[in-house]
C-alpha cells in the first residue's frame, strides 16, 4: 500500500502555513534537548494489550452504532475555537481530526504509530497526516489550538513530558490554546506535574473539567481531567 502520510520533518514547501514558528527560548531549547536524551520508546509502543489500527476503530464504530456520541472531544474543541487551525497531537486513527475536518477546521494530525496513521489516511486522505514524535516533530507552522485527546500525555516516553509540552508550545500561536485529556491515578502523570510542565513551556491554566462534555472537576473524586491552557 502506498502511504500518503509524511515523515517528520515535512516538506515545508508544500506544507500550509499560518505564520512563522515563534523563536524558542533558551530554556525551552534545553528542555527539548533533555527530552531527546531521555528514553525514546513511548509507553504506547511498549504496550501490547491495546487495539491498534482497524481494531481500534472497531470499538468506536460499535459505540456509534449503539447510539452513543463519539465526538465529545470535537464538540468541546469547537466550543473553545469557533474556526481556525487545530493540531491533533497523537491523532491515532484520526477519529477527532477527521470530525474537525468535516466541520471546516484546518487540521493536521501527528502520530508515531504508522499503523494508526495508515488507518487514518484510508478514512480521510485529504487531511495531512504526519509521522513523528511529539517531543521533536517540527511542522514549520503554528496553530490556533493544539489538542491531545486519547490519554496522549500518559503514553509519551517516561521523562519526556516536559519536552513534549515545550515542543508543542512552538506550534501554538500567541494566545492559542493547548487542550489535553488524560486519566488520573497511581503511577500516572499528576495534574500538578502537568501544570508545572505547561507553565515552564509558557502556558497558563484557563479551565479544567472532569469530562469532555464539561462536567465539573472535583479533585478528590476525578479519575480523568480535561485541561485547557493558553499560551501567554
Amino acid at each position: 500500500m502506498r502511504r500518503r502520510w509524511s515523515s517528520s520533518p515535512i516538506d515545508l514547501e508544500t506544507a500550509p502555513s499560518s505564520g512563522p514558528t515563534p523563536p524558542v527560548a533558551a530554556a525551552t531549547t534545553a528542555l527539548l534537548q533533555s527530552a531527546r536524551e531521555a528514553e525514546t520508546m513511548s509507553r504506547w509502543n511498549e504496550r501490547d494489550d491495546v487495539p491498534r489500527g482497524d481494531d481500534y476503530d472497531a470499538r468506536w464504530r460499535a459505540l456509534e452504532a449503539s447510539g452513543e456520541s463519539i465526538h465529545g472531544e470535537a464538540d468541546l474543541l469547537c466550543h473553545l475555537l469557533s474556526s481556525g487551525s487545530i493540531l491533533d497531537a497523537g491523532c491515532g486513527t484520526g477519529r477527532v481530526a477527521i470530525e474537525l475536518h468535516r466541520r471546516g477546521y484546518d487540521v493536521v494530525g501527528v502520530d508515531l504509530d504508522p499503523g494508526m496513521l495508515d488507518a487514518a489516511q484510508r478514512k480521510e486522505p485529504v487531511v495531512q497526516w504526519v509521522l513523528g514524535d511529539l517531543v521533536d516533530v517540527d511542522l514549520g507552522r503554528t496553530f490556533d489550538l493544539v489538542a491531545m485527546p486519547g490519554n496522549v500525555m500518559i503514553f509519551v516516553a517516561p521523562g519526556t513530558e516536559e519536552g513534549v509540552l515545550a515542543n508543542l508550545a512552538r506550534h501554538v500561536g500567541e494566545g492559542g490554546l493547548l487542550v489535553a485529556g488524560f486519566q488520573l491515578g497511581p503511577d500516572k502523570l499528576t495534574l500538578a506535574d502537568y501544570d508545572r510542565h505547561a507553565e515552564r513551556a509558557g502556558f497558563a491554566l484557563v479551565d479544567r473539567w472532569a469530562t469532555w462534555d464539561r462536567a465539573p472537576f472535583v479533585a478528590t473524586a476525578a479519575d480523568y481531567a480535561v485541561s485547557v491552557h493558553r499560551r501567554s
